[in-house]
């Protein structure tokens, strides 16, 4: 029985082992056609019958003898069989895709700089490659969209190596300002008839009257008359036989301060960075609510802060937006509360936002602030009189001019290599002096060299000899 089976299964499958080659051993040309395209193909010999496996997907039919269109209708893979009159098949696999040449076209020209592929399959498309940024493969995968159901992102974000930015600030300020005094003040103890008395504007401090006696008959002068002599002012005159001074305020100054501050920082391209050279004072803070009458303290920041944010453009600009301040404590315009002495800033600020080149420089701020200060005082009268009310005005002019210059300039920096000579600073001194350490001394052998011992010898002889000679 098995023998019998097995050759009557022998015999039956003998037809399909000889099909089964002849099939494998013809393999199919490979075409693409995209919806909506048509192609024509050229046969080697007259044409007797074509067949497709998917109408719906390949449309096929013979033009002449030995031409054939072929047109795509929908998405997917078909077989084509071509049959000659002699007999022989043609085999082609057919693979009919998204027209693609459109979208292709509008991504380069949209994103020339990009490397992005983009590959059908059926109704899906794929993205493939490499991109710069997060944005523009979001922007990819949103044209393509509109060409496809399905859009898969296989786009690679290619991160490069931030470049690093140091910015380059510079504050130079300069105050001027000088001021010119004049005053007169007048002090009689009785030089005009006996009559004790004194002139005065009231802008600088005055003699005062302590002690007033009656004055003699007969005599100018009354020495029991006290006055207190609160400012001398800068020139002072008595005449004792006159029983008359004068008090001369006559003043000139002038001061210059100069500020100068660079402070330089580097950061990252698109982050921020800031820093702060200063230090803090304590602010009391009364509390409210359940901790009513409370006092906290606060610290506040004063001194020279830098804060900015560069980004590199495409056009190789530097767009920074910069945030600078210089504060110093100012305790002339503080305040005091409650026993606690608050100071006040003097502050000078710039926000602002601004592209430059690398290397360029912008001064973003500028401050010219010319002030005339004058203030003038007289007796009623007397300071009217021509030429002699001089003596009965004072004058106080101030002139103050500020100028304040604020330059920026942004560079592209690169790290130093292993190889390169690092920056130091230029100390007047040398610092932290290194110790040399000094060799311990060898220890002294008991073996003499008979050079030494000689040596010695010569030298004890020529001190004893000495000694013998001044004692004779």
């Amino acid at each position: 029985m098995r023998s019998r089976f097995s050759g009557f299964a022998a015999a039956a499958l003998a037809p399909l082992m000889l099909l089964a080659p002849a099939a494998l051993a013809q393999p199919g040309e490979d075409l693409r056609l995209t919806i909506g395209k048509s192609v024509v193909i050229d046969f080697a010999s007259d044409i007797r019958q074509i067949s497709t496996s998917n109408p719906d997907v390949v449309d096929a039919s013979p033009i002449t003898t030995r031409e054939i269109l072929l047109h795509g209708k929908g998405f997917g893979n078909a077989t084509m069989v071509v049959w000659n009159k002699a007999g022989q098949r043609t085999f082609y696999n057919i693979s009919v895709e998204l027209n693609l040449e459109a979208i292709r076209r509008m991504v380069k020209d949209t994103f020339p700089n990009e490397e992005i592929h983009i590959v059908s399959s059926r109704d899906s498309l794929s993205l493939n490659g490499t991109v710069s940024t997060p944005q523009i493969a979001e922007r990819a995968v949103a044209m393509a969209a509109g060409f496809a159901k399905t859009v898969i992102n296989n786009l690679t974000i290619n991160v490069p190596i931030e470049k690093q930015i140091v910015l380059r600030v510079k504050f130079a300020e300069l105050d001027r300002n000088a001021g010119q005094q004049y005053g007169v003040n007048l002090l009689s103890t009785g030089a005009l008839g006996g009559t004790i008395g004194r002139t005065t504007t009231g802008q600088f401090g005055a003699p005062s009257v302590t002690q007033v006696a009656p004055n003699a008959s007969g005599n100018s002068v009354n020495p029991a008359s006290n006055f207190t002599i609160s400012d001398a002012l800068t020139i002072f005159a008595f005449r004792p036989d006159l029983n008359f001074g004068a008090f001369i305020k006559a003043l000139q100054t002038k001061g210059v301060l100069q500020i100068l501050a660079e402070p330089n920082l580097v950061t990252s391209n698109g982050k921020e960075a800031a820093f702060l050279v200063g230090g803090e004072f304590p602010v009391p803070v009364l509390q409210g609510g359940a901790n009513a009458a409370a006092v906290t303290i606060q610290f506040k920041e004063f001194g020279i802060r830098l804060r900015f944010t560069p980004t590199v453009t495409p056009n190789k600009t530097i767009k920074v937006d910069l945030v600078q301040e210089v504060s110093t404590i100012d305790l002339a315009q503080g305040v005091s509360f409650n026993g606690f002495t608050i100071p006040a800033l003097s502050t000078r600020r710039t926000q602002t936002g601004i592209e430059l080149g690398d290397g360029q420089t912008f001064i973003v701020s500028g401050l010219i602030d010319n002030r005339d200060t004058e203030r003038l005082s007289k007796v009623p009268g007397l300071g009217s009189v021509p030429i002699l009310g001089a003596l009965f005005k004072s004058k106080d002019v101030q002139k103050s001019l500020s100028e304040l210059v604020v330059m920026v300039t942004p560079e592209i920096t690169l790290p130093l290599n292993p190889s390169d000579p690092k920056p130091m600073l230029d100390f007047p001194n040398e610092f932290l002096i290194p110790v040399k350490s000094t060799p311990a001394p060898k220890p002294q052998s008991s073996s003499v060299p008979q050079t030494a011992k000689t040596q010695n010898a010569k030298n004890l002889n020529a001190n004893t000899s000495g000694k013998q000679k001044g004692k004779n």
